[in-house]
């Protein structure tokens, strides 16, 4: 008879769960979901080595283990550092995590241009969503901005270094699915910049994946290169028989035009399957592919507005930390509100309101 595995019990803000020792603390927390997993700009899970560079899923832990109970004196890496059993790890209810993220995140924003308005990463942008739950208002760095020289890495890849938070993704996705890396991160300190040292063009089979996993607007599709923005593109799940890779895609439509191509995602924003060079940029029409149905969207995505297949309500992990209290309500709507019905919860009805909800003007 196979001996059971001993699971390791460890206490995220609050929500105990049992785990398997060699677990993270961010995959721990994943596990539970919702605002108890930390952030992660640099930290991918096909990619070994990855972790430890952006800072942002910093976390305090109040106590080691069972065995040593002591707290550790400063902030971890959660991507870095594994459960023991016993474990109390603090994210969402530590002052020190929300203060040190606040700072991570300002030094991110330090270089990194005002370009949403012009960049085809906005809307699935991780950093944007970071900065706007994590950011400060405004800044306080007052000098010039880093800039850096053009680097041409062929037809499919456009390359903004000023957007580059040096998270090293790419780098690992090609060193590990590619045979040859040609392009890496040059210089030190400041001066660092993803580029290839000499000029040559990025053209392996699988090297169109640095799009999908580059948490920000540094490496983007050139052939989807200012042509429409995510939020009004339709994304639908297909597949078709490829020799190369697993053939499973997101094509993104507007009407009937296909715009881009990419890999099918998590909640996490990482891919389930690489795909190939010949499936991202080269099969752009319908008749290419086998359509699976509409790709299921994050509820808090832009791109989800008015996308309401298989919308599911996200778990509700605030009355958990704050051991099975709910929130103190200041005020209620639906009492204070004379707009609709008394009889009618409008945060409760399946897709947008209409005029019938509410009630008529005398």
């Amino acid at each position: 008879m196979a001996e059971e595995k001993k699971l390791f019990k460890v206490t995220i803000d609050n929500i105990t769960i049992e785990v398997e020792p060699g677990t993270s603390i961010l995959n721990a927390a994943r596990s539970i979901g919702g605002e108890i997993a930390p952030p992660a700009m640099c930290y991918y899970t096909k990619l070994k080595g990855s972790g430890g560079k952006c800072r942002t899923c910093l976390v305090e832990v109040s106590a080691g283990s069972t065995a040593d109970p002591r707290p550790m004196p400063k902030l971890v890496a959660s991507c870095r550092t594994n459960v023991m059993d016993g474990m109390v790890v603090k994210n969402i209810t530590s002052e020190r995590v929300q203060d040190a993220r606040k700072g991570v995140v300002e030094l991110l924003l330090i270089n990194h241009p005002l370009d949403c308005p012009i960049c085809d990463q906005a809307g699935e942008c991780h950093l944007q969503d970071l900065s706007y739950e994590h950011g400060a208002e405004g800044t306080r760095y007052e000098f010039p901005r880093r800039t850096f020289e053009k680097h041409n890495l062929g037809p499919y890849i456009q390359l903004h270094m000023t957007r580059c938070i040096l998270c090293y993704r790419c780098v690992f996705t090609a060193d590990q699915l590619t045979n040859k890396r040609v392009h890496g991160v040059l210089d030190r300190g400041d001066h660092s910049e993803i580029a290839t040292y000499i000029e040559k063009a990025l053209d392996n089979d699988f090297i169109g994946n640095v799009i999908d996993v580059c948490p920000v607007g540094a490496l983007t599709d050139k052939t989807f290169r200012f042509k429409n923005r995510v939020w009004f593109l339709k994304p639908e799940d297909a597949h078709r028989d490829c020799p190369k890779c697993s053939g499973k895609v997101t094509l993104w439509y507007r009407g009937d035009e296909v715009f881009r191509v990419t890999g099918r995602k998590d909640q996490w924003g990482e891919l389930h399957d690489w795909i190939c060079n010949e499936c991202r940029f080269e099969k752009k029409k319908t008749s290419d592919w086998v359509i699976d149905g509409p790709a299921k969207i994050s509820h808090h995505s832009v791109i989800s507005a008015n996308h309401y297949v298989d919308t599911v309500k996200p778990h509700e992990a605030l009355p958990e930390v704050m051991g099975g209290r709910n929130p103190r309500l200041l005020m209620d709507i639906h009492e204070v509100s004379e707009v609709n019905k008394p009889n009618i919860d409008l945060s409760k009805i399946q897709g947008p309101a209409h005029s019938n909800d509410f009630k008529k003007k005398d």
